[in-house]
């Protein structure tokens, strides 16, 4: 069996730690197949965040969502009602695990993040490298840019 890909705490029931085969076996009604980028590119194979989270139990305290990335100390803490049902986690290209190169471990996605009506749900909510999610009763630690600048430069690296 392969090492974890995704710690999950915070205001959850039973924090966990997931690794590729959990994520695979997975009841197919949160299975997501084909996701794609808005200009139509390949993302991969994807689990609904709702089921991902019934699974787990989240407590009634969860308000948001964070997204962490080790590997390059990117972080975003969003509301967690307005992405519920619409986001997901990428984990697999082809049938096997996301590779680094595309954003692996798990890419965050959003695919109409405009649609959630919240300045806190912008481009950049749709996370890379994803290792950590923690669901917290106040916003948590975001580092994402704050400006236009930043922004841009962000996705000059």
């Amino acid at each position: 069996m392969s090492d974890p890909i995704i710690r999950i705490d915070g205001e959850v029931e039973q924090p966990q730690e997931l690794r590729f085969e959990d994520l695979s076996a997975m009841d197919e009604s949160i299975q997501v197949a084909g996701v794609t980028r808005p200009d139509g590119k390949p993302l991969g194979d994807a689990v609904r965040l709702s089921g991902l989270l019934r699974r787990i139990g989240t407590k009634s305290s969860a308000r948001y969502i964070g997204l962490h990335s080790s590997s390059d100390d990117f972080h975003a803490s969003i509301p967690l009602e307005p992405i519920l049902d619409k986001a997901l986690l990428v984990y697999r290209l082809d049938g096997q695990p996301l590779d680094l190169k595309l954003g692996g471990p798990l890419r965050f996605f959003i695919s109409d993040y405009a649609a959630c009506h919240t300045d806190e749900i912008d481009e950049c909510a749709n996370v890379k490298f994803v290792d950590h999610i923690e669901l917290t009763s106040t916003k948590g630690f975001d580092n994402r840019p704050q400006d236009d600048d930043e922004h841009e430069e962000l996705h000059r690296q």
